[in-house]
């Protein structure tokens, strides 16, 4: 579904990434873990094509992105969801979703009623405007309006940073449900590693721009956790 190989990513003349290279199978998880300001965000902006220049070679679902815009990119399934979530403020509930759907290829605008069974709360708002909602409440709409684009990929940057912990459990439910059940492919960056190690079936810990450690999710073990994510 997704493979890098070496991967190098640019904001000017400095690489902040070097020589990543990993594969995610269609169907799986996969968990970026790492200290903080060590590239994971630069890699999941990577994926997307917001890095000032990429050298290597990136692949998603058989055809080579690399030098591909990020609208293009999205046209092909992969959603985004990017720390800080980006709602757009002034749009309400319903615009922002409506978002989504610009970038499903088969055309359709119109509303998947699913999201509103993840997020119920984003019914009960649905003509609220964006910049109105909780911080938690603005993570759920950020996934609505990925989910409206009927991902095949979703790439989330710390999609439980910074919300209250009751969102956080439903949000960790949601991605399982996904996966599972939707058969999404998920890219995720979370700090949360019992959450990691339950759900991952491969990790990949980053340090210094580049890859540090990669495993099986059972392979996530707490002293793994202790060498590589502690300060």
């Amino acid at each position: 579904m997704l493979e890098a190989t070496n991967l190098y990513s640019y904001y000017g003349k400095s690489p902040v990434l070097q020589d990543i290279g990993f594969r995610v199978e269609k169907g799986q998880i996969l968990t970026v873990l790492g200290r903080n300001g060590v590239g994971k965000t630069t890699l999941m902006r990577t994926f997307m094509g917001l890095t000032d220049r990429m050298t290597g070679r990136l692949v998603f679902n058989g055809t080579d992105i690399s030098t591909m815009r990020t609208s293009d990119r999205a046209m092909l399934g992969i959603g985004y969801i990017p720390q800080g979530r980006e709602v757009i403020p002034r749009f309400t509930v319903r615009e922002n979703i409506l978002m989504g759907c610009y970038a499903r290829p088969d055309g359709k605008r119109e509303l998947p009623q699913f999201v509103f069974e993840l997020f119920p709360i984003l019914k009960e708002f649905i003509d609220r405007r964006g910049g109105d909602l909780s911080g938690g409440q603005q993570q759920q709409l950020a996934f609505a309006r990925a989910l409206a684009m009927d991902p095949k990929l979703l790439i989330l940057d710390e999609p439980t940073e910074g919300i209250q912990p009751n969102i956080v459990a439903q949000i960790h439910d949601v991605i399982i449900r996904l996966n599972r059940e939707m058969g999404i492919t998920i890219v995720v960056v979370e700090q949360n590693v019992p959450f990691a190690r339950r759900v991952s079936d491969r990790f990949l810990v980053i340090d210094k721009g580049r890859v540090a450690l990669t495993g099986a999710g059972a392979d996530l073990t707490d002293e793994v956790a202790e060498g590589h994510l502690t300060f």
